[in-house]
């Protein structure tokens, strides 16, 4: 991740870091994998790639809800 997050006049920058902290860790923990494999697992993914567009809201969702949507990318590409 590059750069700051804006909404509204409002750095949103740390809130972003720790929604994905929370989703790597949930990760980590479902899938049995290290940190740092679940990271970068969920950054390669669109469900990141949509996260770090701010203008949609992604990022005011609950770390859950973002890992199901994660899931749910992962079975389409099946």
């Amino acid at each position: 991740m590059t750069g700051k997050y804006i909404f509204k006049d409002e750095d949103i920058t740390t809130d972003v870091l720790f929604k994905i902290e929370q989703i790597a860790n949930i990760l980590a923990e479902k899938e049995h994998f290290s940190f740092d494999d679940a990271y970068e697992a969920f950054i390669s993914s669109d469900t990141y790639r949509i996260l770090k567009r701010i203008d949609n809201l992604y990022w005011a969702e609950s770390a859950e809800f973002l890992v199901d949507e994660y899931y749910r990318e992962k079975s389409l590409e099946r």
